[in-house]
C-alpha cells in the first residue's frame, strides 16, 4: 500500500459580492440578524459561470501550483450538490476544460461532506496503486436552488469551489479518515430533483426543486457529529487534541463551530473559519478555506490539521492530515 499526500491548493469564486444590507434590499432581513447568528457578512453569487466552470478554474489553480501537466492527472473527483447535468458528470467537463484526457472522472454527492468523502475516495485509488495523482475538488452554484423569498435559507449560502491535487508518496500525508452517514436525517437538509413524470402516471407537477432545511434539527446534529468525528478520526492513532495546530470545519454556521469549541475546549483561534466571506459553500467550504491557509503561509511541513464536515444525507466525515 501506498502513502498519499497533498502536493497543492486552490481556489475560484466568482467576483459578484452581496453583502447582508445587498439582500436586505428584497428579503426581510439586515446585517445584524444575519451576522448575529451566523457570522456570515457577504458571500460570492455567480452571474453567469456554472459549477463545471467554477471547478475547473480551481483545479487549474491547484495543478498549476502542483507542477504536473493535465496529463499526469489519472483521476478527477468533483463533490458537487449542484452539477450542470445529471450527464455528463462536472468531473468529465472539467477534464475537457482541462485537457486532463488520460483521468478518470466521476461526481460524488455527499453535499457539504462531499469533499471530506472524495478525498477519502480518491485516497483509496491511490493506496492501492490504481492512481498517482488525482485532482480533488468541491465545487457548488447553490443559488440556483435557494429559494430567494426565504430568508432562513438565502442568506446562508454561497457559491464557488476548492481543489486538492493528491500524489502517491513514501511520506504519510492522509494519516487517518472517518465518514458516516444517517439516511434518517434526509429530510432536515433536502432539494428536489426531476419529479417521477411519464404517460403512465396521473397527478398534478407540484415540483419545487428548491432547497429546504430545518434549521434546529441541523444544528443539534452537526454539533454532534462534529465532536464525534474529531474524536474518530484521532482514535488509533498516536496524536491527541494538543497534536492538532488547526481544525479546518465546514463553513455554515459561526455559533455550530463556536459550540463545538466550547465542548472540546479548543481555542477559537484553532479553528480556521472563512465564512464571513463567503457563507456556506457546502462541498466547496473546506477546500476553499484550505487553500486560503496554504496561501497565506500558515501551514508548514509536518502540521497536523482535521478536516471535519457535515451535510445533507445526512453526511459526515474527517480527515486527519500531515502537511506536506
Amino acid at each position: 500500500m501506498f502513502e498519499v499526500k497533498v502536493i497543492s491548493t486552490g481556489r475560484y469564486v466568482p467576483e459578484n459580492i452581496v453583502t447582508n444590507d445587498d439582500l436586505a434590499k428584497f428579503v426581510d432581513t439586515n446585517d445584524e440578524w444575519i451576522s448575529d447568528r451566523t457570522g456570515i457578512r457577504e458571500r460570492r453569487i455567480s452571474k453567469e459561470e456554472n459549477t463545471s466552470v467554477l471547478a475547473a478554474k480551481a483545479g487549474e489553480k491547484a495543478l498549476e501550483e502542483s507542477n504536473l501537466t493535465p496529463e499526469d492527472i489519472d483521476l478527477i473527483i468533483v463533490a458537487t450538490a449542484t452539477p450542470d447535468n445529471f450527464t455528463p458528470s462536472t468531473a468529465c467537463m472539467v477534464q475537457e476544460k482541462l485537457g486532463a484526457m488520460n483521468a478518470t472522472c466521476f461526481d460524488v454527492n455527499a453535499a457539504c461532506t462531499g469533499f471530506i468523502y472524495a478525498t477519502g475516495i480518491a485516497s483509496q485509488f491511490i493506496k492501492t496503486g490504481q492512481s498517482k495523482n488525482a485532482l480533488v475538488i468541491g465545487a457548488e452554484v447553490l443559488s440556483k436552488i435557494i429559494d430567494w423569498e426565504d430568508r432562513n435559507t438565502c442568506v446562508l449560502f454561497g457559491d464557488g469551489a476548492g481543489a486538492v491535487v493528491l500524489q502517491r508518496s513514501e511520506e504519510v500525508g492522509l494519516i487517518s479518515q472517518y465518514t458516516g452517514s444517517d439516511g434518517t436525517g434526509g429530510k432536515f437538509l433536502a432539494c428536489g430533483t426531476v419529479p417521477l413524470k411519464n404517460p403512465y402516471i396521473d397527478g398534478k407537477d407540484d415540483f419545487n426543486g428548491k432547497l429546504s432545511m430545518d434549521g434546529r434539527e441541523v444544528f443539534r446534529f452537526a454539533t454532534k457529529v462534529m465532536i464525534q468525528c474529531i474524536n474518530k478520526v484521532l482514535q488509533d492513532t498516536e496524536y491527541t487534541l494538543n497534536d492538532i495546530k488547526y481544525i479546518v470545519p465546514h463553513q455554515a454556521n459561526l455559533r455550530i463551530i463556536d459550540f463545538v469549541g466550547k465542548k472540546l475546549k479548543i481555542d477559537e483561534e484553532r479553528f480556521y473559519i472563512n465564512l464571513d466571506k463567503y457563507g456556506n459553500t457546502s462541498g466547496a467550504s473546506i477546500p476553499i478555506a484550505l487553500d486560503e491557509m496554504n496561501k497565506e503561509g500558515l501551514l508548514q511541513k509536518g502540521d497536523k490539521i482535521i478536516l471535519v464536515g457535515f451535510g445533507g444525507g445526512l453526511t459526515f466525515g474527517a480527515h486527519l492530515i500531515q502537511w506536506q
